[in-house]
């Protein structure tokens, strides 16, 4: 079934050029109900499809997922004040999860795309998450480079270290992306991708496409 319209994109398109108040509390009915409730929709069936095989996910509600509009524009110098896109994070504890078993996805006239991996991640944790690969060198490198995986996400992303710890440096020989400071991947598809009736099980084969390199992490970074 398709969850959304052509007006969820134009409403997108036109906000970009009218990006300020005025112009969208003229549009907020629209808004409402050519974006929030659709996207709204979207995530909760997208949770209840992930939640019939993940017993952790059955309690999450679409608004614990789903980032607000508006822009923090307290420290930017950009204060145009909405986001021209949506996003939300399906993961056990939605917004507020530090578990790195989930998807992200952003749905805007630019693109479509869907993220996994680790992005932001604390020094204790990246630690034993680098520990964790140099140990399991093999089957890290057997699961960034499957044949799936490399088809939809190509490869992994992240800001690198130039300096390791002494232990790690033999393995990171072997295996560059022990220096990453993030290990997320992602995949781009097209505005109109939005439209077609199975976005959703797009959206879950990248989240399942995704998923073994999520709980090779989750391994060694125990967090809910």
């Amino acid at each position: 079934m398709s969850f959304f319209t052509a007006d969820y994109l134009d409403f997108f398109k036109e906000l970009a050029a009218n990006n300020h108040k005025e112009w969208f509390d003229a549009n907020r009915k629209r808004y409402e109900m050519s974006v929030k409730e659709p996207f709204k929709a979207f995530t909760q069936h997208l949770i209840d499809t992930i939640a019939k095989d993940e017993p952790s996910f059955k309690d999450l509600k679409a608004s614990d997922c789903i980032f607000r509009i508006n822009r923090d524009i307290r420290f930017s110098k950009d204060k145009t004040p909405y986001k021209t896109q949506c996003s939300a994070v399906i993961s056990p504890n939605g917004k507020k999860s530090s578990s790195i078993h989930g998807i992200y996805f952003e749905f805007g006239p630019a693109h479509v795309r869907a993220y996994g991996g680790v992005y932001e991640i604390e020094k204790d944790d990246l630690f034993a998450l680098r520990e964790g690969i140099a140990n399991h060198l093999v089957e890290f490198q057997k699961l960034y480079t499957h044949k799936k995986f490399k088809a939809l996400f190509g490869e992994i992303h992240g800001e690198q270290n130039k300096k390791l710890d002494k232990d790690l440096l033999e393995a990171a020989a072997q295996e560059p992306l022990i220096y990453n400071k993030q290990f997320y991947f992602y995949s781009t598809f097209e505005p109109e991708t939005l439209l077609d009736p199975k976005l959703d099980q797009l959206m879950m084969e990248c989240y399942q496409t995704g998923r073994p390199l999520e709980l090779f992490f989750n391994q060694f970074i125990q967090r809910s």
